[in-house]
């Protein structure tokens, strides 16, 4: 190198520190728990107003009332209604369908001995009543049905003997044969294989001991416990044609009680 000539700098690249390399071989923090969307704006005075109307209706006769279903889940869509289980001291039982602003309020006066007695042996209560929103209560009665709910679904539906498994099974290829039998009115086959279908997911919940969930999360909640099963309902609601379906849903059918016999024969 000439003396008075520059001198010549070779780029470098920049080194990363020790602390910052620890941090790349840090754990990723979990992601935080999802929070429950609020409630459409509105729907708190919708509630307001529907609970001035049952207590105005049922007066000292009542002593809790309850928000149950998607109200209480806050996944209320534009169509969603408000439902809402009044519980009173006595037997006079009932339900009725009122209107506040633009929703619909299903209420259903229950006496709350009865529900208590009916919790154990009724499948549909503790799905129902285990997330439900106390909002009026007298004397811990609406809460306790609540925890009650709650402890009856953590021990899971009561299991099905055979008989009913063979039941299930036999009603179910009954509905998909009236459906078959009447593939020459397209309308009524499409009616009556609507109504199938319901009874193949009601059977699949009851023989696998899972609860019933809310009608919007039926098929989630089937494709995240068996997704062959899952994966088969699916492409049997969307088959281009309804000999498709008829074919499919008769693979269902097989599939889903793969495991239960026919019913015996006596001839």
């Amino acid at each position: 190198m000439e003396p008075n000539s520059p001198p010549s700098f070779e780029p470098t690249a920049s080194l990363p520190t020790r602390d910052e390399l620890i941090a790349e071989l840090l754990p990723m923090p979990d992601p935080p728990e999802s929070i429950l969307p609020p409630d459409p704006p509105g729907t708190d005075r919708i509630i307001a107003e529907a609970l001035t109307y049952i207590r105005g209706k049922r007066g000292a006769d009542l002593v809790s009332i309850i928000l149950v279903g998607s109200g209480a889940r806050r996944s209320l869509t534009a169509h969603s209604d408000l439902n809402f289980i009044a519980l009173v001291k006595g037997q006079d039982e009932g339900e009725e369908i009122v209107r506040v602003a633009d929703r619909s309020i299903d209420i259903r006066y229950r006496s709350h001995k009865a529900v208590e007695q009916e919790m154990p042996h009724v499948s549909r209560l503790p799905p129902l009543l285990r997330k439900g929103r106390v909002l009026f209560d007298y004397d811990m009665i609406g809460a306790k049905l609540v925890e009650k709910a709650a402890q009856r679904f953590r021990q899971g539906p009561k299991p099905a003997s055979m008989n009913e498994r063979i039941r299930l099974k036999a009603d179910c290829l009954h509905r998909l044969g009236k459906a078959q039998d009447m593939l020459h009115q397209p309308a009524t086959a499409l009616y009556l294989f609507g109504i199938f279908l319901d009874h193949l997911l009601n059977s699949f919940f009851r023989l696998r001991g899972f609860w019933l969930t809310s009608p919007v999360d039926l098929l989630r909640f089937v494709m995240t416990r068996d997704p062959a099963v899952g994966e088969l309902f699916d492409r049997t609601m969307n088959a281009p044609s309804l000999a498709d379906r008829l074919a499919l849903g008769q693979e269902l059918t097989h599939l889903i009680f793969r495991d239960i016999p026919n019913p015996p024969r006596v001839d």
